[in-house]
Formats: C-alpha cells, sequence, structure tokens
C-alpha cells in the first residue's frame, strides 16, 4: 500500500517540476524561479520519503498515519507543506 502511495505522490510532486519547464520555455517563468521550484519539489520529496520510511516497520507506521489522517480528512499535501520553507 505504502509503495504505490510514494509513487503516485511523487509522480505528483514531479508534475509540478515539469509544469515548471514548461512556465520556463513560455517565459512565464525565468531561471531563478526555476530554481526555487526544484528546491520546493526536493524539499517536498524529502518529506514524502521521510513519511514513507525504508524499512518494514516505517511502512507500516507510514500507512497506518496515512490511514488515520485519511480517515479525517487530513490526507498529507506535500507541495502544499513545502511552501514558503527555505532549507536548502
Amino acid at each position: 500500500m505504502i509503495a504505490a502511495y510514494h509513487r503516485e505522490e511523487l509522480r505528483s510532486l514531479l508534475e509540478h517540476v515539469r509544469d515548471g519547464f514548461e512556465q520556463l520555455d513560455k517565459g512565464e517563468i525565468d531561471e531563478f524561479e526555476l530554481d526555487d521550484l526544484v528546491h520546493r519539489y526536493k524539499r517536498a520529496a524529502g518529506d514524502l520519503w521521510r513519511f514513507c520510511g525504508s524499512s518494514g516497520g516505517q511502512w507500516q507506521q507510514a500507512a497506518n498515519a496515512l490511514a488515520y489522517r485519511r480517515e479525517r480528512g487530513h490526507a498529507p499535501d506535500w507541495w502544499a507543506q513545502s511552501e514558503g520553507r527555505h532549507d536548502r
């Protein structure tokens, strides 16, 4: 369960990067704004990786936490959570 969730969320985060390159190509943002977007992606993806864990016990803990949050209508929004943080 958590592996599929991780993959889906990672894809969603990567779509923001893809959109950023499209915006750059259209002249809607500049290289510095794209760089900021890439750093934001890195923060969000790092948070996602930490949440999902890297071992069986961590995966179970993440699955339980995700189920709990979803039941209460508070599923994590990794992109939104990364906004405004500047921990490069």
